[in-house]
C-alpha cells in the first residue's frame, strides 16, 4: 500500500479501538482500520473510514451493543 502522506510503499492497515464522547454519552468503536506508514511515521484514516465512523456515530443506538467496562482515571 502507498502512503498518502509521503508516497512511499509499505504502508499497512492496523485495527484500533477508539472512544467517542464522554461521561454517560461515551461509546467505543472497535476494529477501526488505520493506515500506518513505517517510512514517515504517520497514521491516518481514509475518507471511507471517516464516513463510516460518522454513520456509526449517527446511528449508534441501532448499531451498538451494550457491554460493561471498567474505567480508571489517570492520577
Amino acid at each position: 500500500m502507498i502512503c498518502e502522506i509521503c508516497g512511499e510503499k509499505g504502508a499497512r492497515i492496523r485495527r484500533v479501538t477508539r472512544t467517542y464522547g464522554k461521561g454517560k454519552d461515551m461509546f467505543v468503536i472497535e476494529n477501526i482500520p488505520v493506515v500506518t506508514c513505517p517510512h514517515c511515521g504517520e497514521s491516518y484514516l481514509d475518507a471511507e473510514t471517516l464516513h463510516e465512523i460518522e454513520r456509526i456515530k449517527l446511528h449508534k443506538k441501532s448499531v451498538a451493543t451494550t457491554r460493561e467496562v471498567q474505567i480508571a482515571q489517570f492520577g
